[in-house]
């Protein structure tokens, strides 16, 4: 009987052993496509339950005295993390083009509960560890975004850091200097120590992160999934002129490093200095006495958390006292005086209808889920897109599926999954089209991209995006022009590109379904009013990869023509503020394709106006030649409004601060703009005063 046990306990270990490798080496390639490509391809739901079944199987292991080295909750933290199993790591995001920099306190991450139960005996386990019945916490959001350590020396920011492993990570400072509410010096009432680790979460708001994937929607570029991967690649950028152009946020709550020691003896105390240097910081947090208190903060917070403008999925439960927490200690991935808890995704079944794909204006072929319609986070969800081939491939999504449905960053719907065991008995893998579904051309894939194109210029769906983006209101904003106009127009091949728009004539548009005389006409009227568009526009409206509006206004008012900027070299179009090297390459290689110079010496001929001519208004053009910039939060106007005014009186809105500003309009939460405007003395505005000058 002793040797049956024997061998069968034999077994189940080799078994054990197997299924940890395996693990181990899943959630190693899950930490490489989060921390490094920012592309995670499941849920953080889903991570957790792989990470929990390989502790608990470690664990097992352990008992069994199957492990030859230290069980990994024995070694110490440092650079050779990489030898520890993914159970006790925290992943890590360093890249081996940035320069790495070593925390001076291990910058941790936080150990996750879904269960009020777990987060009861958490506290359960630090009161049984002081002998008290309750304990005071400080309850904050859980922001989802990247995790970020700023040094302060003598009050002045002299670099921010990444978490990377924990021990180490990537100085990323060249790429947040331009977050707007981060102020370059602290000041305040408070002792400012010499030198302070501030803990924080880089983010990217709701908002900035539709406009900017709608930018790449128009231009046919991948999609970000949700805010967070755009804000870690933003982050990672090389080029700090490519991170100037997307917008981040912080907010910072967490205590790293402080010398001296022992200006702070509570976490609040901490989160109280932070409010008074004006640094930004959370929304809402709260100081409770108890477990049940906190629970109900919990609770709270999930009501509330829908309202900010950065996505959350949790809250973090911190003991208050700082001794506590040093007392507490930390294992070697994670706090044991806090612990995060998560709230759930709210997630739907429904029926994957079809599977179709659409072709954009520049010849991505993306397919895109047709669904039976489900209610999804307040909002009724048909269709989602499924990226691109390999994507479907990798979920095997089929026709006839049962679906797992989710609002990914509670904004852009995302087929999670099939339900496998509801799978019709019929239902067949999906086959990728070969060719193009507009023209039959064969698709091809560039090495190192996921997106299959469409390689023909003459594709009629390329045509008519190339023409829909072209008289789009971002645009030329040529009105009547809509998109059953230009299929007609394609379809009866009297447009094969923008510059056709001007040739035609009053019978052309007489023979589309649904023109008179008066529609024929008015659209006439609208075609001739957009040759006088401004320059800016027309710039947009071509469509070249990177520039969107704001680019191209700063390339029309620096370059000054479309001939000029056809020429431009690197260096002419590196040298103006907001253009990277991306950017300049992507418009050297459109003017170098003969059909897209060719089009100038057309729109010559057309009448349109190739040049940026300086707007003046007589008496109300006082502003020409002055430059603002606008920074904080603006109460009484929108960003938008205010640069509208003050271009529509001749200035320009630049997004960085310069000798050449010659006004900061600065509102709450401004940071380093307003800084360098105070060190360069830039004249500085708040709203009352600019709304004054405009009205003056």
């Amino acid at each position: 009987m002793l040797v049956e046990t024997t061998c069968r306990l034999k077994v189940t270990a080799k078994e054990s052993k197997g299924r940890i490798e395996d693990l181990r080496e899943q959630i190693r390639g899950h930490d490489e496509l989060y921390y490094r490509h920012a592309n995670p391809e499941i849920s953080d739901r889903a991570y957790d339950r792989l990470k929990n079944r390989l502790s608990e199987l470690e664990k097992n292991q352990s008992q069994l005295d199957l492990f030859d080295e230290k069980p990994p909750s024995e070694k110490s933290l440092g650079n050779g993390t990489e030898d520890l199993s993914p159970s006790q790591t925290i992943g890590d995001d360093r890249l081996t083009a940035f320069e790495s920099y070593r925390h001076i306190v291990p910058m941790l991450s936080l150990d996750n509960t879904y269960a009020k139960e777990e987060f009861l005996q958490f506290d359960q386990r630090l009161g049984k560890l002081f002998d008290l019945e309750s304990l005071s916490y400080v309850v904050e959001p859980k922001i989802d975004g990247v995790a970020i350590s700023l040094t302060y020396e003598k009050g002045v920011l002299v670099r921010a850091v990444t978490r990377g492993n924990g021990v180490e990570g990537d100085v990323v400072t060249q790429n947040i200097l331009h977050i707007k509410a981060l102020p370059e010096r602290i000041k305040g009432s408070s002792a400012i120590p010499e030198l302070i680790e501030i803990r924080g979460e880089i983010f990217m708001s709701y908002k900035e992160f539709l406009r900017i994937n709608k930018d790449r929607e128009a231009a046919e570029e991948n999609l970000y999934a949700n805010p967070r991967n755009l804000a870690a690649g933003t982050v990672k950028l090389l080029d700090p002129k490519e991170a100037r152009n997307r917008n981040l946020g912080i907010v910072l709550y967490g205590l790293g490093a402080s010398k001296p020691k022992g200006l702070f003896t509570r976490q609040s105390d901490f989160h109280d200095a932070i409010l008074d240097w004006n640094l930004p910081t959370v929304e809402n947090r709260w100081l409770v006495e108890s477990a049940e208190d906190a629970w109900s903060a919990i609770e709270k917070l999930d009501l509330l958390r829908h309202k900010y403008e950065y996505p959350t999925d949790g809250a973090v439960i911190k003991l208050d006292s700082l001794a506590m927490q040093v007392e507490a200690g930390a294992t070697s991935k994670a706090p044991r005086w806090a612990i995060a808890y998560k709230f759930e995704t709210e997630q739907q079944e429904t029926i994957l209808e079809d599977i179709q794909t659409q072709v954009g204006r520049t010849g991505t072929v993306t397919p895109v889920a047709h669904l039976k319609p489900v209610v999804v986070a307040g909002s009724t969800v048909a269709r989602a897109t499924l990226h691109n081939a390999d994507e479907l491939a990798r979920k095997d999504l089929r026709i006839g599926d049962t679906i797992v449905v989710e609002k990914a960053g509670e904004i852009i719907p995302q087929v999670v999954k099939a339900i496998l065991e509801k799978r019709p008995l019929d239902a067949v893998p999906y086959s990728f089209p070969t060719k193009c579904p507009e023209c039959d051309t064969e698709l091809l894939r560039a090495e190192g991209e996921a997106a299959w194109r469409c390689p023909s210029r003459d594709c009629p769906a390329q045509i008519r995006g190339r023409i829909q983006y072209y008289a789009s209101r971002n645009c030329m904003d040529i009105e009547n022009l809509g998109e059953a106009v230009i299929q007609q127009l394609v379809e009866r091949e009297l447009v094969r590109d923008v510059a056709d728009l001007y040739d035609l004539g009053r019978d052309d548009f007489l023979q589309l379904e649904g023109f008179a005389e008066k529609s024929a006409d008015n659209l006439l009227e609208a075609l001739e009013a957009s040759k006088k568009q401004e320059l800016w526009r027309l710039v947009c409206g071509l469509g070249i990869k990177h520039v969107g509006a704001t680019a191209a206004k700063d390339l029309a008012r620096e370059i000054g023509s479309l001939e000029a900027l056809s020429k431009a070299s690197e260096a002419d179009l590196t040298a103006i503020d907001g253009v990277g090297d991306i950017m300049a390459d992507s418009i050297r290689a459109y003017f170098a394709d003969d059909s897209n110079s060719n089009r100038i010496p057309r729109f010559q001929e057309q009448g349109l106006n190739l040049e940026c001519i300086l707007t003046t208004f007589g008496a109300d053009a006082r502003l020409s030649g002055q430059t603002f910039v606008l920074t904080g939060t603006l109460d009484m106007l929108t960003r938008e409004e205010a640069g509208e005014k003050i271009e529509a009186l001749g200035g320009r809105v630049s997004s960085s601060v310069s000798k050449k500003t010659s006004y900061v309009v600065a509102g709450p939460g401004a940071g380093s703009k307003l800084v360098k405007a105070e060190k360069l003395k830039v004249t500085v505005l708040d709203e009352l005063a600019f709304l004054k000058m405009m009205e003056d």
